[in-house]
């Protein structure tokens, strides 16, 4: 027993003090990192004085002084925008990769991005474009003392950080090749009571530096180059193209409305950007979309609903086989108006205007993640 303690200690005390990696999710996959030459250390360019000299050399051409080398023209690398074909864009908070490959080239290669680092993927629909892991905990976020490293390394659910994350990432296609997106969810347990004896899983707010985190490992696993120049890429990348300003327009209640559409002061392109990523923040289902028609089909669960059984058999025998925890579909319209003004409004699944309280609902949800 000492002696695996101390195995189990001296393993913990290297990957713990000495692991600078701050992402650490239960499940990943370790690989081997190949060596690296030092910045710091180059090669020694060789004199020519002491080289034999080949052809003809005259007493004359002797005292002659060598011509100054041409200065060699040094490629910018700092704060660098793009990694080989792929480069990032942003609108506020809100970053994404635009890449030259189609989506049915990026599918596989997204797909194993997110299996060599442990996660499983609860969803994966080619045909929408979407990927979905599981919620996972971020091991890295535990304190590394000493007792942590010696016998949680044996009695390792004696540890949690209380806290769980989600990764959803969507891929469009574009004109030019794809755009992809990330987008976290968390979650986190709470007392769900006054005196402390029961705990609940309950939404927290999304992490961007999380989102970026992983948009630039992705953009390094695409482009094939360094993560440290793709995070610095992510860092310091520039508004969007056609995006003068650095925060995102504002989504207000369409005048007139009854709370169940919003006005975005921004062009159909960038709304429709905006729009999908507060669905995937939202934790919204994304059955499809049709962005030449400008829509999102969705399911939504009402929050009230959320937790409650179905209904018996006594009930279904008499009639009421409604179920109150079941998804509702709405499609949610994105419309381009004048004056680089878009609406976005929610419909019912036959194209009629949804007035109901659901709606509401969705747009307070959607005018949230959009400020």
């Amino acid at each position: 027993m000492a002696a695996a303690l101390f195995a189990a200690g001296c393993t913990t005390l290297s990957e713990g003090l000495f692991s600078g990696d701050k992402i650490d999710y239960r499940g990943a996959t370790v690989s081997s990192k190949p060596l690296e030459v030092p910045p710091d250390l180059t090669q020694l360019s060789r004199e020519s004085r002491y080289q034999p000299q080949g052809g003809v050399v005259s007493a004359s051409a002797v005292g002659v002084p060598a011509a100054p080398a041409a200065a060699t023209a040094v490629p910018a690398t700092v704060a660098l925008t793009t990694q080989g074909d792929v480069r990032v864009e942003r609108a506020g908070q809100q970053r994404w990769l635009v890449v030259q490959q189609t989506p049915e080239q990026l599918w596989p290669q997204v797909r194993s991005f997110w299996e060599q680092r442990g996660f499983t993927l609860d969803v994966a629909d080619q045909q929408v474009g979407v990927m979905e892991t599981n919620w996972s905990e971020n091991r890295a976020k535990l304190p590394q003392d000493v007792v942590r490293n010696t016998i949680g390394k044996l009695l390792n659910r004696l540890y949690d950080t209380g806290e769980r994350d989600r990764f959803r990432t969507r891929i469009e296609r574009t004109a030019a090749g794809s755009e992809i997106y990330v987008t976290h969810r968390g979650a986190e347990e709470a007392w769900a009571d006054s005196r402390q004896e029961t705990t609940a899983w309950r939404a927290r707010a999304n992490d961007p530096q999380l989102e970026a985190e992983f948009l630039s490992r992705l953009m390094a696993a695409l482009a094939g180059g360094p993560a440290e120049q793709a995070r610095t890429a992510v860092a310091a990348a520039g508004p969007a193209s056609g995006a003068a300003a650095a925060l995102p327009a504002q989504a207000r209640v369409s005048a007139g409305s009854t709370a169940t559409s919003l006005v975005v002061d921004e062009p159909f392109d960038r709304a429709w950007r905006r729009v999908g990523l507060a669905l995937d923040r939202g934790g919204f289902t994304v059955e499809d979309r049709d962005r030449a028609a400008g829509l999102y089909y969705v399911r939504y669960v009402d929050p009230k609903s959320v937790g409650k059984e179905e209904p018996g058999w006594w009930s279904r025998l008499f009639g009421n086989k409604a179920n109150p925890g079941a998804a509702q579909r709405y499609r949610i319209a994105v419309k381009g108006g004048v004056d680089n003004k878009t609406n976005v409004s929610v419909q019912k699944t036959s194209g009629e205007a949804e007035l109901g309280e659901n709606a509401q609902r969705i747009v307070a949800l959607l005018m949230g993640e959009m400020r």
